[in-house]
């Protein structure tokens, strides 16, 4: 049997790119990790690494070895974090990833909830797009992921969900995405405009995820959005639009703590959404401060509702 220990020494080289780098990460020796490795190499019956010149690279061997160390050393990460979190029925701090405007609104609102009811548990906010915030769940860096799908996301097979992945989802909210443009553009005076008719306009583009939903949604109204610039920067893509750089779509959510003064919202028809959700695994689930987290989010996103700032009817 391999020892995880040896696997966490290993996976460190193979990160590192040296003994001696890996050594100073672990606060040990060179010779240290050197026996480690050897006594490693000794349990799988060869060699994981072989000297070409200065350049320590992965045989055949390691390179199989470092594909799995990923998966075994972070779902051991998961099995400690959840068996020490059912044995307890306890946690004092509380990990939340969250997509920026997430991080902006639902989740302050919660965390001041969470203070009121639980002062005791400290809250600890990261901040990462989906997919990448699922795998920081995976990896067990954090307890509870804020994070939002399109339904055009449902029609990715290849695209495994976090339902599937075993995690316990907790719908929050509907957000819907509104037509950003100058304030001087010709579709300012408009109260709604259908995405069809927008086949001419110069795009701006949001975040991997989303420019993905909204090239879907272009295709399906009869069009390829021709896109001029794109950012993950909800502040900068404003900019760009009262610029008069280019037209977007942009989730209401956004709206309801950041609005460029240059800019207008339009409803746009058909009304595109996302769902934004929380997610976590059902052995965290069942401690009392995750439980107080979740609970605090949904009554976060029960005092916003179905989003539709600047957008009344």
């Amino acid at each position: 049997m391999i020892d995880l220990r040896q696997l966490v020494m290993f996976r460190q080289v193979v990160e590192s790119g040296s003994f001696s780098a890996a050594a100073r990460a672990m606060h040990c020796t060179q010779p240290a990790v050197s026996q480690q490795i050897k006594a490693l190499e000794r349990t799988v019956g060869g060699p994981l690494f072989a000297r070409v010149g200065r350049t320590l690279r992965l045989t055949e061997a390691g390179t199989t070895l470092a594909r799995h160390a990923v998966e075994i050393l972070d779902n051991m990460a998961v099995a400690q974090q959840q068996v020490r979190a059912v044995a307890t029925l306890e946690t004092g701090t509380v990990r939340v990833c969250a997509f920026p405007s997430a991080n902006a609104t639902l989740v302050p609102y919660a965390a001041a909830a969470l203070k009121e009811r639980h002062p005791q548990v400290r809250l600890e906010l990261l901040e990462a797009e989906p997919p990448e915030s699922y795998q920081v769940l995976r990896r067990a860096e954090c307890d509870v992921v804020v994070a939002f799908t399109y339904e055009s996301d449902l029609a990715r097979p290849a695209e495994t969900g976090p339902a599937e992945a075993g995690m316990l989802e907790v719908p929050l909210l509907v957000d819907s995405l509104v037509l950003l443009v100058p304030s001087g553009h010709r579709l300012a005076e408009r109260r709604s405009v259908q995405l069809s008719d927008l086949a001419e306009e110069t795009w701006i583009a949001g975040c991997p995820r989303c420019r993905s939903s909204f090239v879907d949604a272009c295709a399906g109204s009869g069009f390829i959005p021709s896109i001029a610039c794109a950012t993950d920067d909800n502040l900068a893509l404003q900019g760009l639009v009262a610029a008069g750089l280019g037209v977007a779509l942009l989730p209401s959510l956004v709206l309801a703590f950041l609005q460029h003064p240059d800019v207008v919202a339009v409803r746009v028809e058909p009304v595109l959404r996302r769902t934004v959700s929380a997610y976590t695994w059902p052995d965290l689930a069942r401690t009392s401060a995750i439980t107080a987290m979740l609970e605090s989010l949904r009554s976060a996103a029960n005092s916003i509702g179905p989003t539709a700032f600047a957008t009344a009817p």
